[in-house]
């Protein structure tokens, strides 16, 4: 029998049917294509803004010192989820020249 403790419920509109995902099936962050994408993001943070930083082609504990000297950079606060930086506040200048200074390539996405 399946257990259907750890699924989730995916709908879809091609069938019209549930079908339950087990947690082994969840997406995985994809691959970085060599660009660094900074999207500045507002709408589900209370009202505050923050820059998500992501394509980062480093190893998790590279982007965790990498996210502190961003911090430290602009003077503000931010964590790292997923292999993704986020940065408090809209500071994409400072952190595309800061990037920039590092050797990535840059791109600014969204708003």
């Amino acid at each position: 029998m399946t257990n259907w403790s750890d699924s989730i419920l995916v709908y879809s509109s091609e069938k019209g049917r549930e079908k339950p995902v087990t947690a082994g099936n969840k997406s995985t962050p994809q691959p970085s294509d060599g660009i660094v994408r900074l999207r500045r993001e507002v709408k589900g943070r209370g009202g505050g803004t923050v820059i998500v930083i992501s394509g980062i082609p480093l190893s998790a504990p590279e982007i965790k010192d990498l996210a502190g000297a961003l911090k430290k950079k602009c003077g503000c606060g931010g964590t790292v989820k997923d292999g993704v930086i986020e940065i408090q506040g809209d500071h994409r200048d400072t952190l595309s020249t800061e990037l920039q200074a590092r050797g990535f390539k840059v791109k600014l996405a969204g708003g």
